[in-house]
């Protein structure tokens, strides 16, 4: 039996009439990153399911899965958790009115207090570069991305 360990985490791309997409600048115990909306599959959940709750959980914003986008086919071990990451990105799109802040900076944090802080940007898929995200599976994606879209 293998002690091998896997954190499975889902990640939703919403991508606006504009070309730009949705990103989510995070602060936790002092370490900053940019990722995609989203997080860790739980127990007993499916992967669309787990979207729609972090969508809900992150930005109070129900979504509606289109499309499987990309999932993880290459080794990456997980920063959150330890174990072997399997990513898995869809295409979403809102459903009703997008009614959270949306920054027009990075970590615009103004009025968060406590370890986790957390705000949303769009950003245009053309102005997306490797630098624009932190991890090495987003930044695979954003070249998938440019591929697409662009």
């Amino acid at each position: 039996m293998s002690d091998n360990k896997f954190n499975i985490r889902v990640y939703g791309l919403l991508i606006n009439n504009n070309n730009q997409i949705l990103l989510s600048d995070e602060e936790i115990n002092g370490v900053r990153f940019i990722k995609f909306p989203g997080g860790g599959l739980e127990f007993g959940e499916g992967l669309k399911d787990a979207l729609k709750r972090e969508f809900i959980e992150e930005c109070d914003l129900a979504i509606e899965v289109t499309e499987h986008f990309y999932t993880t086919d290459f080794f990456v071990e997980s920063v959150f958790g330890g174990g072997q990451l399997i990513s898995v990105y869809y295409l979403v799109k809102p459903i009703g009115e997008m009614l959270f802040k949306i920054s027009n900076c990075q970590y615009d944090f103004d009025g968060q207090d406590g370890i986790s802080k957390q705000c949303f940007r769009f950003v245009a898929i053309d102005e997306l570069s490797d630098n624009s995200l932190t991890f090495p599976v987003d930044k695979h994606v954003v070249k998938l991305l440019n591929n697409k879209f662009l």
